[in-house]
């Protein structure tokens, strides 16, 4: 059985002393368009008294390390203010800055998250979008009119049409002598009703198409920027233990039916690259203060939603994710109530040809495998799932270690007497393993003297081995 890691230098394979890899920006992804010139020149006429060193390290277009520190303020208060020319240069500024190719290592990155007010001002960004994201059916009810309800001239403009209409039906604003009944509910009525009842009113700004489209093109930005962040050791921990910038994020993961598309996979990401800090007991800590009153239960669920997701670089990230989570052990009360439908993707996962997302899976069911006697049994019981971990090593995996993690898994279910009705019908498969594949002989080898050796004579032949 494998020990979990709880330390933060623990990959997605649980007992790696290597620290996981971060999802960054594929390679060859550099796009030197003439909006990312825009961007860049608007950058540096703000910083002309500053030159790139030689030595800066990073894309083709550069930024001088001591901006940030320079105009820290200037950018802050240019997200703040809303402003489409102040807000579209300190977008393009933060993306150069806090730019990254995958494997590239920036001594001298700016810890961004640090800037006091920055990450808050770039999750308003993002909310400010959310807000308008779903048009919103606006049904207005008449306003409740109580002054002069039982007399015929209300005071309200409506003088004429109660004296001299001839309309059986009264107005909604007037009254009769008699009508105490009428009366009440009405008084009951505007109990109910809300007292900001303005809330439910239009903006003073209204928004057209084109509106909507800069808010979301300002709010993906934002998100790339803070998916960038995360690529950052020392921006880890701060953004770790951010609640809004966490339940931003699985906000945007919920609602990914609906999001767009590019804002989810910033999200999934850069929550991927934190979850080795994360802890979900954060969503209902009394000393951090709620934004959007996000729960354990709905995060975990909006992280299940993403599991499930057709898009594969969805499900994918959604699989490392869970493999990252588990390794702390405060996450396991919130993650085990759902292990039965997370065993049931994952093996379903396995079944894909091989690519990251089978890798991913396979991370995550070797952490799972490890974590309880619960989670083995589980997992053993899942249909097909010895047979398709079996298929991840006949196949093979380009990676070997993704093999030798399917190898593991089958080692840890059988080291429990109660999985062996379950792996004794594959006794020929691992016989076939063991003298058909050297690299993983040692591992099959042990899964056949389990499944052979019976469970009374296991501390004999123990101490048989050791000398004892």
């Amino acid at each position: 059985m494998q020990k979990r890691q709880s330390g933060a230098g623990a990959g997605a394979g649980g007992g790696s002393a290597t620290p996981a890899a971060k999802r960054g920006r594929p390679l060859g992804s550099v796009n030197t368009n003439s909006a990312a010139a825009t961007a860049a020149a608007a950058a540096a006429a703000n910083a002309a008294d500053s030159v790139a060193p030689p030595s800066l390290l990073g894309p083709s277009l550069h930024v001088h390390y001591a901006f940030a520190d320079q105009n820290n303020k200037r950018i802050v208060l240019a997200l703040q203010s809303g402003l489409k020319s102040e807000l579209t240069w300190a977008l393009n500024t933060l993306t150069l800055l806090s730019f990254k190719e995958k494997d590239e290592v920036r001594k001298d990155a700016t810890p961004l998250a640090k800037i006091p007010g920055l990450l808050d001002a770039l999750l308003q960004v993002i909310d400010d979008w959310r807000d308008i994201a779903l048009p919103r059916v606006l049904v207005k009810t008449p306003r409740v009119r109580l002054l002069g309800a039982n007399s015929a001239v209300t005071g309200f403009g409506n003088e004429y049409e109660a004296l001299n209409s001839d309309n059986p039906l009264p107005h909604p604003s007037t009254g009769s002598g008699s009508s105490n009944k009428e009366t009440s509910v009405l008084k009951c009525a505007n109990k109910l009703r809300p007292r900001a009842w303005s809330y439910e009113e239009d903006g003073l700004f209204n928004l057209d198409e084109e509106g909507r489209a800069e808010k979301q093109l300002c709010a993906v930005a934002a998100s790339n920027i803070l998916r960038n962040f995360s690529n950052m050791p020392d921006n880890e921990v701060i953004m770790a233990q951010h609640r809004h910038c966490l339940e931003t994020i699985f906000q945007c993961l919920e609602d990914y039916v609906t999001e767009d598309e590019e804002l989810v996979t910033n999200a999934l990401e850069t929550v991927v690259n934190l979850a080795l800090l994360l802890e979900l007991q954060i969503f209902s800590s009394p000393s951090k203060p709620s934004f959007i009153k996000m729960t354990e239960k709905r995060a975990v669920q909006a992280l299940m939603g993403m599991l499930g997701s057709a898009v594969k670089a969805w499900h994918s990230g959604a699989a490392e994710l869970i493999g990252r989570l588990i390794i702390n052990p405060e996450n396991d009360a919130l993650l085990l109530p759902f292990a039965s439908q997370i065993y049931k993707r994952l093996v379903d996962i396995i079944s894909l040809p091989p690519t990251d997302a089978q890798a991913a899976a396979v991370g995550a069911l070797y952490n799972l495998a490890g974590v309880s006697m619960d989670c083995r049994l589980k997992l053993a019981s899942e249909r097909w799932a010895i047979d398709r971990l079996l298929k991840v090593i006949k196949t093979p995996h380009p990676t070997q270690e993704v093999c030798r993690k399917a190898a593991t898994i089958l080692e840890n279910l059988v080291l429990e007497p109660q999985n062996k009705p379950h792996l004794l019908p594959y006794e020929n498969a691992f016989a076939e393993m063991l003298f058909g594949d050297s690299r993983y002989s040692d591992i099959f080898a042990r899964i056949l003297y389990e499944l052979t050796s019976r469970p009374s004579n296991k501390v004999a032949s123990a101490c048989g081995i050791w000398g004892m």
